[in-house]
C-alpha cells in the first residue's frame, strides 16, 4: 500500500479526482490512501492568510514559510513513517517514467501544492524536499501535477490494474520507446481496414509487426535515432534491452 498526503489551498478541487476510475477502486481495495490537507489551517493570520509581498519588490504573492513548513511537519507526525516530502514546481526534477517507478517504492509520499509566484525560499531550506516538475511549462497551482504524479505512481501498485501485462508492452516502459498501434472492432471504418497481420492468428507475426511498429513510431515521435540501431528482439517482454543505448542524453536536458 502507498499512502499520499496532498498538502494544498484547495483540496475541493481533488473532490472529483478520488471518487473515479482505477483510482478509485484502488481507495476502495486498500490498496491507495489518499489524504488532503488545507495548508490555511496552519496559518496563523485570523483571516487565514498565507502568502504576503516578496521582499524587495516583484509581482504577485509569495507562500511564507510558516504556515507550510507547520502544516508538513504536522501531517508528517500524524503517522509513521513520516514521508518523502515532494515540493511540486516547475524548477523540479522533470517527471519521467523511471523516476515514477522509483517513486512508487515510496510507502508514503507528501505532495506540497503551490500558488501564486512560488514558495519562500525557506520552506526548501527547511524542509529539503524532493522538487518535481510534470514538464517545462507551468500551471496555475500545484494541484494538477499532483494529480498526475498519483495518476502514474498508481498504475504500478500490485492489484490496482486488472492486468499487469499492459505495463510491459506500453508507451516509455522502456526508455525512449512507445507503444505500438491498437487496433478494435469495427475491421474497416471510413474506408481504413485493420491490418491482416493482426487478424492471421500468427502470434510470431504480430509480435514482430508490433515491435517493428514501435520501434518506427519511437523514431517518428520521439526523435531517438539511436533506436534504428536496436535489433528487433529487444524488447522488454522477450529479452533484456540496453536502455543506455536508446537514450539521446542530449535531447534529455
Amino acid at each position: 500500500m502507498i499512502r499520499f498526503d496532498v498538502l494544498t489551498l484547495f483540496p475541493g478541487i481533488f473532490d472529483g479526482f478520488l471518487q473515479h476510475s482505477l483510482l478509485a477502486h484502488a481507495i476502495q481495495a486498500g490498496l491507495v490512501q489518499v489524504h488532503r490537507w488545507n495548508i490555511r489551517d496552519w496559518s496563523q493570520d485570523k483571516h487565514h492568510k498565507v502568502d504576503d509581498h516578496p521582499f524587495g519588490g516583484g509581482p504577485g504573492m509569495v507562500l511564507m514559510a510558516p504556515p507550510v513548513v507547520e502544516c508538513v511537519e504536522a501531517v508528517q507526525g500524524c503517522a509513521d513513517p513520516p514521508g518523502r516530502v515532494i515540493l511540486l514546481t516547475p524548477a523540479g526534477e522533470r517527471l519521467t517514467q523511471p523516476l515514477v517507478r522509483r517513486l512508487a517504492k515510496e510507502p508514503r509520499l507528501l505532495l506540497i501544492c503551490g500558488r501564486y509566484e512560488g514558495f519562500d525560499e525557506r520552506i526548501r531550506d527547511i524542509l529539503q524536499p524532493w522538487e518535481i516538475s510534470i514538464g517545462d511549462y507551468v500551471c496555475n497551482g500545484g494541484e494538477v501535477p499532483a494529480m498526475v504524479i498519483i495518476d502514474c505512481i498508481i498504475r504500478l501498485i500490485p492489484g490496482v490494474l486488472g492486468d499487469t501485462r499492459s505495463l510491459q508492452e506500453e508507451s516509455h516502459n522502456v526508455p525512449g520507446e512507445v507503444e505500438y498501434p491498437q487496433y478494435t472492432r469495427p475491421r474497416v471504418y471510413r474506408g481504413r481496414a485493420v491490418p491482416e497481420v493482426l487478424l492471421s492468428g500468427n502470434h510470431a507475426a504480430i509480435a514482430a509487426w508490433r515491435r517493428e511498429q514501435a520501434r518506427l513510431r519511437s523514431l517518428q515521435r520521439l526523435q531517438r535515432p539511436s533506436l534504428i540501431h536496436q535489433p528487433l528482439g529487444d524488447h522488454p517482454a522477450n529479452a533484456p534491452v540496453d536502455t543506455q543505448a536508446v537514450i539521446t542524453p542530449s535531447s534529455e536536458k
